[in-house]
């Protein structure tokens, strides 16, 4: 069984009738996993297909749709293996030998 056939077995199973175009969907989940992070492959590849659903599904929409997906991914500025900024614990200077008992504060 190749990818194509699993596609046809597959959207039997979903009950859906569409047109795939695999390179299309494979480059663009390959683009997200290398420029935002692995997950991202199939989460932006779902969101394509949602998109895609969601409006006119012809095969120029999809492809317009890949296009502005792919270019966001290709544009992400945070390497794959970068931390997320949320997700960092910065170091907090110890300033416990500082006497603040006269620094005013605003509520």
């Amino acid at each position: 069984m190749n990818l194509h056939d699993w596609i046809d077995e597959l959207s039997d199973v979903l009950d859906v009738e569409a047109e795939v175009d695999e390179g299309l969907i494979l480059d663009l989940a390959r683009t997200a996993a290398q420029n935002v992070q692995k997950t991202a492959a199939p989460v932006t590849t779902y969101l394509l297909g949602l998109a895609a659903g969601s409006g006119s599904a012809d095969p120029e929409t999809v492809e317009r749709l890949a296009a502005r997906a792919q270019q966001l991914a290709e544009s992400w500025d945070r390497p794959a293996d970068a931390a997320d900024p949320d997700d960092i614990d910065d170091d907090v200077p110890d300033d416990s030998t500082v006497d603040h008992s006269d620094d005013l504060y605003e509520d």
